[in-house]
Parts: C-alpha cells; sequence; structure tokens
C-alpha cells in the first residue's frame, strides 16, 4: 500500500479549511478520500462539488437515494471501502 502525505484538520486553512468544515458539517469526519486530495485544495473542491451535483442534487431526475445505490454499487465493484 502506498503512503500518501496529507495534511490533518488541525492543519488545515483558507480552502482547504473550509472543504474540510463543509466535510464535518456534511459527515461528521474528514473522510480518508477527502483527505488524500488536501495537497491540492483547489481540485479537492472541484471535486467535491462534482460529487456533489451527481449524488446529492434536489433538482436531479432520479432519487438521491438511487444516485447513492449506484455509487456504493460501483465502488464495490472496485473493491473501494468508500
Amino acid at each position: 500500500m502506498a503512503w500518501i502525505r496529507t495534511i490533518g484538520d488541525d492543519e488545515a486553512e483558507g480552502r482547504l479549511g473550509g472543504v474540510y468544515r463543509a466535510a464535518v458539517k456534511r459527515a461528521g469526519r474528514v473522510a480518508g478520500i477527502v483527505r488524500l486530495m488536501s495537497l491540492e485544495p483547489k481540485i479537492l473542491q472541484a471535486s467535491m462539488m462534482m460529487y456533489q451535483e451527481v449524488t446529492t442534487r434536489e433538482s436531479s431526475p432520479l432519487p438521491r437515494w438511487f444516485r447513492e445505490l449506484v455509487a456504493v454499487t460501483v465502488s464495490r465493484l472496485n473493491h473501494c471501502h468508500y
């Protein structure tokens, strides 16, 4: 397994601090998948925006539970413990 340097919650400032605070508000913690992109906060923020558009956007024609089910199924098929 590779070791990837990440920025901890107590070190996060600026844009990264905002993304971390939003993650804690949304999920109660900063998930590892979020932390993996902590060295590139601009990319992390864009990734989170895309994820939210795909899975949690209110105006989607598909219900949220179905979109999240698809995300979980794809992660499982990829052996990703997301």
